[in-house]
């Protein structure tokens, strides 16, 4: 044993005397040799570059401008942005790590609108529009959006790399009682706040809402919009003043103006790690995932230094790494450890280290050691035998927190006062719809929105389901949830998704629906192709149906159900082309002898009722406003919400109203349905959805009124049909009489007014 510990003491001397020169620590370069490596107070590391041959590419060019003390760095980029043009896109560069950079440009940064300002202010409105198509940069999620001013709502647009569409939110900065409070905080009075998803497109428009709120003024002349690193702006107080002065708001508020804007880089954008640039010891990682297109290059594990340069060796024993009576040796990328003289074991720290090596072995010892051997055999699969049943037990506990967490006993005992129920609401395992969406995989996903993503699934008997995972539920709501998941499975209406059943014994509600095949409404109004002509008859057919829907769950089940959320994508299409409503996850019942329940505002902005918005207090005419905006799109074929459109016409539903008053409908129907239908039937259903869209809740009809009066048209379509087929000359009076009310409406400006909404509805949304 003495001369085996001997041997192994003397192999680690030689070991010393042969390490190569090249695992001795090295200064690391961050930049290419003769290259600058900083400017100013900030570090240029490549594939930055200052100077010719510095940087890896023209995008990763910096320049150092000297006649500041210090010196600040500036980049280059050919994005493009609305005001003012004049102003070159040089971005000050405030630091440089791994995968970031830091850059301010407060002309990009910034959206801004001022009512009746002084000319000599300056004040000319603008917003922001950021576009890095092309560059090897993306607006990170880092970001975050800032909006001070009063009664203003910032329309923020985006490109997701991920879905390759376009989406958008928006954030509403509230001001009143501006003569009792002459100082505003952020977030809070005068201010708010919301997040940034990753984008390669943004677009930042302020919206003027006071008119929407009735208001005949203004409170504050100027409102701002910045888009800058998140921070903390808790303490951040400003005078209300300053916001009637866009000057003395940027000079006294830096707080706002000087936040950097966060950019994610990457070497690309059409490069991948097939051609590489990544220096020695290091490796390539792809972000086709992520970006569309590019990478990053890392050092290898037990490696430093700059990737794309080449890294160098960590000296790991700096670090001590071993045990007292160990010793360590370096090795290129890593390291090892060796007892000393008298110790065994591997020598590092958290791990068996180095123990002292006994004088010798008896034979009781050696006895006991092969006894011990043979009892460890035996323990082996006695230990995985109880760690297996432990697993399952382990699993089953946490099934059935998950059960009763998710509302289980809550449904058993619903249960149990109507067994009636258990025939209708079949209560699954997760094993089943495991199997079904093979693990929830991915290429199963049929689509996500704010309640969950929704999985294609079959069942064992061979049927084809929709499961939705759900997001998290508030505890406190469990009550409501069940309830819902009771009152859903008991609907029975041609025109409503079927609810089949669900899963609690998951982290996260299951919901298992009827699959439906034929894809969105949303999809259909808005599909440019010319496969499939979205004809009037069957447009006004769904507009229908979705009535009918509505107004079966208004008023026909036991107790009163209000959606919440009805837009074109929660109308699904079957084979047939039957419209059925989905998505009962912000849906909630009320009882009969009530007339509102006040709730969070939820919904899908551009759908979103303005006075639910402005009071907290959802009723039926909301749901009856969102079905309003459904009609226009099913008439018009645009969408709620779109920054291709200026001015009031981003607003679908302002547009429609404004060419309902000015006798200009004409200009905003889908010209297709010109040429298909009859001009007076287009007429009637605009003004049935005008009357939707009205500001004043108690104006709007009831879903049942709609629901009549749409069937109405439709009636009178299929006389009209019947009677073109039999040549029959024969004009249908009474028909028109239904389609066209006291208050006429022609084609031309000069015909009688039509009575419009008191003001525009809320101009917010994102699809």
């Amino acid at each position: 044993m003495v001369l085996r510990y001997a041997f192994l003491h003397m192999f680690f001397l030689l070991s010393l005397a042969v390490v190569p020169p090249s695992i001795a620590i090295t200064t690391t370069n961050i930049t290419k040799a003769g290259c600058q490596n900083r400017c100013g107070n900030v570090e240029i590391p490549y594939p930055f570059g200052i100077g010719p041959n510095c940087y890896e590419n023209s995008n990763f060019s910096i320049h150092c401008h000297t006649t500041f003390n210090p010196p600040k760095p500036y980049l280059h980029l050919n994005i493009s942005s609305e005001f003012p043009q004049e102003v070159p896109n040089y971005l000050e560069v405030v630091n440089i790590s791994k995968s970031q950079i830091y850059v301010k440009n407060s002309v990009l940064q910034l959206a801004r609108t001022c009512y009746r300002m002084p000319t000599n202010y300056n004040a000319e409105n603008y917003s922001i529009y950021l576009n890095f198509d092309s560059t090897p940069y993306t607006l990170s999620d880092s970001n975050q959006l800032t909006i001070v001013g009063g009664d203003d709502f910032a329309l923020i647009q985006q490109f997701s790399n991920l879905t390759h569409d376009y989406s958008g939110t928006g954030c509403l900065s509230l001001c009143q009682n501006v003569n009792k409070h002459l100082i505003g905080t952020c977030p809070g009075r005068c201010c708010c706040q919301t997040s940034i998803s990753k984008t390669d497109f943004l677009n930042v428009a302020l919206v003027d809402m006071h008119t929407n709120w009735g208001r005949k003024i203004k409170y504050l002349g100027c409102s701002f919009a910045f888009v800058g690193m998140i921070g903390k702006l808790g303490n951040i107080k400003f005078k209300l003043s300053d916001l009637n002065d866009p000057r003395a708001f940027r000079k006294n508020n830096k707080e706002f103006t000087d936040r950097p804007l966060v950019l994610d880089w990457r070497i690309g954008p059409d490069s991948n790690c097939t051609k590489t640039s990544c220096g020695k010891n290091s490796r390539c990682i792809n972000l086709l995932d992520i970006h569309n297109g590019g990478y990053h290059c890392r050092c290898n594990e037990g490696y430093e230094g700059n990737p794309y340069l080449g890294c160098q060796d960590i000296d790991e024993c700096n670090n001590n790494p071993c045990t007292s009576h160990g010793i360590c040796v370096n090795t290129l990328g890593s390291y090892n450890c060796y007892c000393n003289d008298g110790y065994y074991g591997d020598g590092k720290k958290n791990s068996t280290g180095c123990r002292r090596v006994p004088n010798s072995h008896s034979k009781v010892t050696i006895g006991v050691s092969l006894a011990s051997g043979l009892g460890l055999l035996l323990l082996l699969p006695t230990c995985f035998w109880l760690y297996k049943f432990h697993e399952k037990r382990k699993n089953k506990k946490r099934k059935q927190k998950f059960f009763e967490r998710n509302g289980g006993l809550l449904l058993q005992q619903q249960i149990s006062k109507d067994e009636a129920i258990l025939e209708k609401t079949r209560v699954f395992t997760s094993k089943e719809l495991e199997r079904a969406t093979d693990h929830f995989n991915k290429s199963r996903i049929l689509g996500k929105g704010g309640q969950g993503t929704v999985y294609k699934g079959m069942l064992s008997d061979g049927k084809i389901v929709a499961i939705k995972k759900s997001i998290l539920i508030d505890e406190n709501q469990l009550g409501q949830f069940i309830n819902e998941v009771v009152m859903l499975s008991q609907i029975i209406h041609r025109n409503i998704v079927k609810l089949l059943g669900c899963c609690l014994e998951t982290e996260v509600p299951l919901l298992v629906y009827e699959f439906i095949s034929n894809g969105t409404l949303f999809d259909y109004i808005h599909d440019e192709s010319d496969e499939f002509p979205f004809l009037w008859h069957r447009r006004l057919k769904i507009a229908v149906e979705v009535a009918e829907a509505l107004a079966y769950l208004h008023s026909a089940t036991s107790v009163p159900i209000y959606h919440r959320d009805i837009k074109s994508s929660n109308i699904l299409l079957d084979e047939k082309y039957v419209a059925k409503v989905v998505d009962f996850g912000t849906s909630m019942s009320i009882a009969a002898n009530r007339t509102h329940q006040t709730t969070l505002v939820k919904g899908t902005m551009g759908y979103l009722d303005p006075e639910y918005f402005q009071s907290s207090q959802f009723t039926e005419k909301s749901d009856v406003y969102s079905f309003g905006v459904v009609l226009i799109e099913l008439l018009t074929g645009q969408k709620p919400i779109s920054f291709d459109r200026i001015g009031e016409q981003r607003s679908l539903a302002t547009w429609f109203l404004l060419c309902m008053e000015g006798k200009d409908l004409e200009t905003i129907l889908d010209t297709e349905l010109l040429h298909q239908s009859n001009k007076e039937e287009l007429i009637a259903v605009a003004k049935v959805a005008q009357r939707c869209l009205n500001l004043n809740g108690k104006k709007r009809p009831t879903m049942k009124e709609v629901a009549m009066e749409l069937e109405s048209v439709r009636m009178s379509q299929k006389l009209s049909t019947t009677s073109e087929m039999k040549n029959q000359s024969v004009q249908m009076h009474k028909s028109k009489s239904i389609l066209i009310s006291d208050d006429d409406y022609q084609w031309t400006s000069t015909s009688d007014n039509i009575p419009s909404s008191d003001t525009f509805p809320l101009t917010i949304q994102t699809m």
